[in-house]
């Protein structure tokens, strides 16, 4: 993670990691949704799209997001096969306090409880039971993390460093202020 030294009343810049699940990409939204981010002041660091497989998607759900643990193996199982039915795209964004912004952004992990606006509460509806019924975990558009340090943990899991960019978007000043004389 990019650690910047702060002045009194700044705040810490984040990176966090997004990813467009298979019905995301498949429905053809991921443009109309990555807008709503960037046009928030949100920078893209790094993106890729991949088919993931079970062993990186069963790292990201149990090894670091411990799903199966806290959820059970039905719910788990069903996620990762959802997450398998089509090709995703893993974008890592930065910005002030990045995580949280995104959580709030992305709305509630189930979509007919997320509030319009959000992300879920715009592009999607169903509960759990519609999709569980079909053996599926929950179309919900993204992936955010949840925490700093499962940010951290899943940027390390989906990207290289190598594959991470550092450069100034030309709204940082307005976006991600410093003090003048930087």
């Amino acid at each position: 993670m990019v650690v910047v030294a702060l002045t009194k009343g700044q705040t810490a810049m984040e990176r966090t990691l997004i990813i467009f699940k298979p019905d995301a990409v498949m429905r053809g939204i991921v443009g109309e949704v990555l807008t709503r981010f960037e046009r928030a002041g949100l920078k893209i660091v790094g993106m890729k799209m991949l088919q993931p497989d079970y062993d990186r998607l069963h790292n990201h759900y149990e090894g670091i997001g411990t799903l199966k643990t806290r959820k059970g193996t039905e719910i788990f199982e069903s996620q990762l096969k959802t997450m398998m039915l089509g090709p995703v795209i893993a974008m890592v964004l930065e910005g002030v306090e990045a995580v949280e912004f995104v959580r709030k952004m992305v709305g509630s992990t189930e979509p007919k409880a997320a509030a319009p606006g959000t992300i879920r509460g715009d592009y999607a509806h169903v509960n759990y039971a519609q999709p569980a019924a079909a053996g599926l975990g929950v179309p919900n558009i993204v992936h955010a993390s949840a925490t700093t340090d499962e940010a951290e943990k899943e940027i390390a899991l989906w990207f290289d460093e190598n594959e991470l960019c550092e450069y100034d978007a030309v709204h940082n000043k307005f976006t991600q202020p410093k003090p003048l004389d930087e």
